[in-house]
């Protein structure tokens, strides 16, 4: 198995052209250094940011079903289906029947899945003020807002980033 190379922001001696001024390309560039970060803060849960994102929103989210999840997430109703299978391997998920829809299950955390969350959270919170630690409060509130309003999003009223509604 051969070793993948750590991901490098700007190679030396590379023009990038266009690219420097491209503001898809910056948000990429940042992804994956952001990625490859939270991919290693993880590593004992083997969480991905996709695995992350699944449970909290099974968490807050009682009697969710899989399409649900899949819209939420906004992927494939196949790749929510990987996905939770992914969770419930690790101990994390329960799909449950659904007593008002048979052909329907709903998804739910497991005693381990909420335990782990929570360590897990205050992994990703740590990875998060870790890659962020560059930008003061007023530049990392402007980011958040910005990056928002880039993806069609608008924050909750009352929250700013790292922060849960009711916080």
């Amino acid at each position: 198995m051969s070793e993948v190379a750590p991901y490098l922001a700007r190679v030396p001696g590379i023009q990038y052209g266009v690219l420097d001024t491209l503001t898809g390309y910056a948000v990429r560039r940042t992804q994956l250094r952001m990625y490859e970060d939270f991919v290693q803060a993880l590593a004992a849960w083997h969480i991905t940011p996709p695995r992350y994102s699944a449970l909290v929103i099974i968490s807050l989210n009682r009697g969710l079903k899989l399409t649900q999840l899949a819209q939420i997430m906004g992927i494939a109703r196949s790749g929510a289906v990987i996905l939770v299978d992914a969770l419930a391997d690790l101990g994390y998920v329960t799909r449950e029947p659904m007593p008002e829809d048979r052909r329907a299950f709903s998804l739910q955390l497991t005693d381990r899945g909420r335990t782990d969350l929570a360590l897990i959270t205050a992994a990703v919170q740590a990875h998060d003020a870790r890659v962020t630690a560059s930008l003061n409060a007023e530049e990392l509130e402007t980011l958040h807002r910005l990056l928002h309003k880039l993806s069609g999003l608008r924050e909750p009223d009352g929250v700013g980033p790292g922060q849960q509604p009711g916080q």
